[in-house]
């Protein structure tokens, strides 16, 4: 059985909307890919097991802080090993390293 997650919304950081300025490259997921999201502000990253009319069915196979990078066993109501739906419209491009630090600072 899925687990029910509401996604969190990629805004900027969409996949879908990364591949309509940028077709090349795009393909629908397979088994196997891993994909990112984001729920409550952590990232998670599900491994697809199918893929049906526009949503990745997977299992949960990380769960990453977005503020430290830390992994995680469970965020809120979600854990590792648990299956969920993921729609394409709620794929998220992951935060690059060092993303939102002001390069012109001093360390």
């Amino acid at each position: 059985m899925h687990k029910h997650v509401d996604w969190d919304d990629p805004g900027t950081d969409s996949v879908m909307h990364h591949f309509e300025r940028d077709p090349s490259g795009h393909s629908d997921p397979g088994p196997g890919d891993v994909l990112s999201a984001r729920h409550e502000g952590a990232i998670v990253r599900v491994r697809v097991e199918a893929y049906v009319e526009g949503t990745s069915i997977g299992e949960v196979v990380a769960l990453i802080s977005a503020d430290n990078g830390r992994r995680k066993k469970s965020h809120g109501k979600l854990a590792l090993g648990d299956t969920v739906r993921l729609p394409d419209a709620s794929r998220a491009l992951e935060p690059q390293p060092g993303a939102g630090e002001d390069d012109d600072e001093p360390a």
